[in-house]
């Protein structure tokens, strides 16, 4: 029971380190960079806080460099899926009877790990397992994924300060509790920051998780999951398999302590997930929060002051970094017809192809469209 009122640290955005030739952030990021090609890691699950290996090994390669190999992680089964659900539902009435800032100091400390001590490493994992560069691995695994962790955490105290008025004579009040059950995170390979903030946001209000990342990702995710058992993790509140996923899907939307999942991936997937789970309804013990975010049209609106060259770098650079597989990847633009001109000349500047006309034209390579407003 607290006995006090807390005032957590104020939640400001990480700063982004340049990784400009001769600093030192460039100099420890090369040097871990080699240290992880230098080995080849196997990969347990991490399930009831304890390591789980296999004798089925899955090799690892970067996507740009795939003759090199940076280790093996264990493929699990159902069986190892039922043990993560069975560890997390043995973990839940202790975590969610601990204090809310005692759960909030734990994920605080594992942002500044992620931003201290673990920064090269999470960032050489991200750019060698899911082919980032140095700059954006610096803002999605390193910065955001400590954002998330810190602003987690505020959003956390503001739903606890969230209370009724009382009427004269009574003092009504909230207390929140966790959800009757576990919670699957289902995570994608592009963003090592939603990796980590799909089974963490649930576990800071006391719900316990199994987390399956995507293959593509199991790299990086073992590097997640240190972090928060180093900052202070108690067994069994996330538990981190590799198995088939709709085998595991199945299993885990059959399951009568299902009590929600997060999610980010593709419609398709996310629609057949919601029918599976709509289907088995009766099973529950509650009815499961479903929460899931996919594929999205994201837009560039330009205001008539813009600077056209500003623009037509942020353009290319919205539509096409990380090869736009990313959900936040411009896929249109309105743009000022007085700008236009000037604009769709720096733009096919910037195009390979060098051709003329609407953008989407302009840049052949490209199945992004632009509109002229």
């Amino acid at each position: 029971m607290p006995k006090g009122f807390f005032n957590v640290p104020q939640a400001v955005n990480e700063p982004i380190k340049s990784y400009r030739p001769g600093s030192p952030e460039r100099a420890e990021l090369k040097a871990m960079l080699e240290e992880l090609r230098s080995v080849e890691l196997e990969v347990p699950m991490v399930i009831d806080g304890k390591k789980v290996f296999t004798d089925q090994r899955v090799r690892m390669a970067p996507p740009h460099d795939i003759k090199h190999t940076l280790g093996y992680y264990c493929q699990g089964d159902m069986s190892h899926v039922q043990m993560a659900i069975d560890a997390s539902l043995k973990a839940r009435e202790q975590w969610n009877a601990m204090g809310w800032q005692h759960r909030a100091a734990i994920f605080l400390k594992a942002a500044d790990l992620l931003t201290g001590p673990y920064r090269a490493k999470i960032n050489a994992a991200t750019m060698l397992a899911q082919s980032k560069n140095a700059f954006q691995a610096e803002i999605d695994a390193a910065c955001e994924m400590a954002d998330f962790f810190r602003f987690g955490v505020k959003c956390v105290t503001d739903i606890y300060k969230m209370q009724p008025e009382s009427a004269p004579g009574i003092w009504d009040y909230n207390e929140y509790r966790a959800l009757e059950g576990f919670i699957f995170a289902l995570t994608p390979f592009n963003f090592t920051s939603i990796a980590g903030n799909l089974p963490v946001a649930p576990a800071m209000m006391g719900n316990v998780v199994v987390w399956k990342p995507s293959d593509k990702a199991i790299y990086s995710g073992a590097v997640i999951m240190e972090v928060l058992q180093e900052a202070g993790l108690p067994d069994g509140v996330i538990n981190l398999v590799y198995a088939d996923g709709p085998q595991t899907a199945d299993l885990v939307l059959n399951s009568p302590d299902f009590a929600g999942i997060h999610f980010t991936g593709s419609t398709r997937v996310f629609q057949s997930i919601w029918k599976t789970i709509g289907e088995n309804i009766f099973k529950y013990k509650s009815y499961p929060r479903i929460v899931g975010e996919t594929g999205g049209k994201d837009f560039i609106f330009a205001d008539p002051t813009a600077d056209p060259q500003a623009l037509a770098i942020a353009m290319v650079r919205g539509a096409f970094e990380y090869q736009g597989q990313k959900c936040s990847a411009a896929s249109r633009a309105y743009v000022p017809k007085s700008l236009w001109a000037d604009v769709q000349r720096k733009r096919a500047g910037n195009c390979k192809n060098g051709t003329t006309g609407r953008l989407y034209q302009l840049c052949e390579c490209s199945n992004r469209r632009s509109s002229v407003r």
